[in-house]
């Protein structure tokens, strides 16, 4: 057990057999057990790091700066700022290539573009759901970023909304509002009153029509009447009568002194519904500015918005992210 080679030589049978101790060769170099030593050590001061307490203010001081510049934005600063976004994925595709535009307080803003404009991922990149390759997206001075104090203000819903079918609506909202962990009122008979369900709130999901459930997605997005409300394609899949009524939920809305982002490639319902628009193609800004400004873009006055869409992008219509 000592690790060494026991050798016994006999001379004669009648000779006491002597013994030779010789150490056991060993396949580890000895530079290599001072190395050992030295990783244990550094790994033992690295536990102490981590486990040792952390003064409050240290712990703090991130949230404190992020509170701070939400709390103490200045009021005639954009509440949402666009700055030079890039976003490419691993294959190569570039979604987006150096997207700029900046969204008031109270603007209903239109975000327009045919399919592979790059709307959907400027969204959740705003959402802070998919991190930009480069550039800067702020709401109200406070970078965007999983887990931003920023996306605390804002309310979302992204196509194909997720419900319990066997639960009712009201049920989904509160169970939503918890599963978010945030202690203030959700505010839902104002978010109800906008979305106008009605009584539909008290029935199971599963006896929602179409337009029943977008009207649900929007209230759960206004839960707490966040004070940016952004939403990717809500009237996907909708009829005339429930677009219309889609229409007064996001001027309700924004009446209340909130700020709505909204994408869409109805260009007629952004032209009655929104006050701004951003027009992208090909994941690049081609135009924006209010729709009075889109509209005698080039002078003279279009009658609609289509006009100068389809002068702006032509007939393409890639199909893209």
């Amino acid at each position: 057990q000592d690790g060494r080679v026991y050798s016994i030589t006999p001379t004669s049978p009648l000779a006491i057999a002597t013994f030779t101790l010789k150490n056991a060769p060993s396949s580890t170099p000895l530079y290599i057990w001072p190395l050992i030593a030295l990783g244990a050590f550094a790994l033992s001061l690295l536990w102490v790091f981590m486990r040792r307490p952390r003064h409050p203010a240290v712990k703090n001081a991130l949230k404190d700066v992020v509170n701070d510049a939400v709390n103490n934005a200045e009021p005639s600063a954009p509440l949402v700022s666009v700055r030079k976004l890039n976003k490419e994925y691993s294959d190569g595709y570039k979604a987006v290539t150096d997207l700029s535009f900046t969204v008031e307080r109270g603007q209903v803003v239109g975000l327009l573009g045919p399919n592979g404009a790059g709307k959907t991922t400027t969204l959740r990149m705003l959402m802070g759901l998919i991190f930009p390759t480069s550039g800067e997206i702020e709401i109200s001075g406070v970078p965007v970023f999983p887990g931003s104090r920023a996306l605390a203000g804002l309310g979302s819903f992204v196509e194909g909304p997720g419900f319990l079918p066997h639960l009712t609506g009201s049920e989904n909202l509160d169970l939503y509002w918890r599963s978010t962990g945030r202690s203030e009122d959700p505010e839902i008979a104002d978010a109800l009153e906008i979305s106008g369900l009605g009584t539909a709130v008290n029935k199971k999901v599963r006896t929602y029509s179409q337009g029943m459930r977008q009207r649900l997605a929007i209230a759960q997005a206004m839960l707490g009447k966040p004070e940016l409300l952004v939403l990717d394609e809500p009237t996907n899949g909708l009829d005339p009568t429930q677009i219309k009524a889609m229409r007064s939920i996001l001027k309700n809305y924004a009446d209340s002194g909130r700020t709505v982002i909204v994408s869409s490639h109805l260009l007629s319902e952004v032209e009655q519904t929104c006050s701004h628009v951003v027009v992208m193609h090909r994941g690049l800004l081609i135009a924006s500015g209010t729709i009075d400004e889109i509209l005698n873009r080039n002078g003279k006055r279009a009658q609609h918005l289509e006009e100068i869409f389809m002068d702006l992008v032509g007939t393409d219509t890639e199909i893209g992210i």
